[in-house]
């Protein structure tokens, strides 16, 4: 990956390099504003829980890379606007963020920061149009399967793969060769001697910041939001697996071929 060019916080992401498959953990980030911190309920545990940590590692395999450093519980770019900071327990899966609610000035920064994100994006997304023709977004994200406890049950297998390639957001149709050799090489690469189990919008279809790329660039974009199960990591302490993380990582890397073959027949 060249860096050619970048964007550092402190708008709460980086942006770096060229090229037209772009990488993104868009929930990777942790950090919250010291002013915002301070009125929390939610504790780190469990804010971390519910992110999406190591996704940012992977994005090495991307020509650009995207990560979002600020934590969903201050402003999730995968939501759309309005909802986009979670007011009450309802947007966030049962847990109460706020001790005390965040003033109107407080969400204003919040949601600059979102602004800014959807900017920089729609620079750079246009930017690749223009230079490549089509290009791939890899919207790396991961997924809870231990949510009862620390001990278990783990969920379903049947209905939880170790890996859900959302296409809910791509036109299905016209990247169906690229979408279906992406599948195959994850699934057949040699993943300590076993093979992942990926599977197609089973549990996810992809978010809002998928939804958006589509309709902004609907011609010229293939975007895969794949969610890996927290397979590799333990879910209620933070800790993972190192060499499951890079084994993930080699996994990815290996459908790097199959992808620009793919964008250079725009598809089909």
């Amino acid at each position: 990956m060249r860096e050619l060019d970048s964007t550092s916080p402190p708008n709460g992401f980086t942006v770096a390099g060229q090229g037209p498959i772009v990488a993104t953990a868009i929930h990777d980030g942790h950090a919250v504003r010291p002013e915002l911190l301070s009125i929390m309920k939610i504790d780190e545990a469990d804010r971390l829980r519910e992110e999406d940590p190591f996704t940012g590692l992977w994005t090495d395999v991307g020509d650009v890379r995207v990560i979002v450093e600020r934590s969903r519980f201050e402003v999730d770019v995968n939501r759309p606007r309005e909802k986009a900071v979670y007011l009450t327990s309802r947007d966030a899966w049962g847990l109460e963020v706020w001790a005390t609610p965040p003033s109107p000035a407080e969400l204003r920064v919040s949601l600059e920061h979102y602004d800014a994100f959807y900017s920089s994006m729609d620079t750079l997304l246009s930017r690749l149009e223009r230079e490549f023709g089509t290009f791939v977004v890899l919207d790396l994200h991961t997924y809870n399967h231990m949510r009862l406890s620390k001990d278990g049950p783990a969920a379903d297998p049947h209905g939880n793969p170790e890996v859900n390639v959302g296409t809910g957001n791509t036109d299905r149709e016209r990247w169906a060769p690229l979408i279906e050799r992406f599948m195959s090489d994850l699934s057949g690469f040699d993943f300590g001697g076993g093979h992942l189990d990926v599977r197609e919008n089973v549990k996810f279809t992809g978010g809002h910041f998928s939804r958006w790329i589509h309709g902004r660039f609907p011609k010229t974009s293939c975007v895969l939001a794949i969610e890996f199960k927290k397979f590799f990591m333990d879910e209620w302490t933070g800790k993972p697996d190192r060499a499951m993380l890079s084994l993930i990582q080699e996994a990815l890397k290996a459908t790097i071929p199959g992808l620009r073959e793919g964008i250079d027949t725009g598809g089909g």
